[in-house]
């Protein structure tokens, strides 16, 4: 398993799993990361990613997305 940030840009991976405190993880969970969902790497500038989960576009932070393994 590797970080989110190592994905490459136009990727499509599954998370794996999710660290970080429960509050943490729960709103990465309403946001649509959740374990086994596919997700795309749309973009990335200055550590940030965007990302397309399901129907949306969503960006996170570095910090954030350093939490998500593939």
């Amino acid at each position: 398993m590797i970080p989110l940030t190592m994905a490459a840009i136009g990727e499509t991976v599954t998370i794996r799993k999710i660290t970080g405190k429960d509050e943490v993880r729960q709103h990465l969970a309403e946001l649509g990361f959740v374990v086994d969902s596919t997700i795309t790497v749309v973009s990335k500038m200055g550590g940030n990613l965007i990302l397309q989960v399901k129907d949306s576009r969503i960006a996170l932070d570095a910090s954030m997305a350093i939490r998500i393994m593939i």
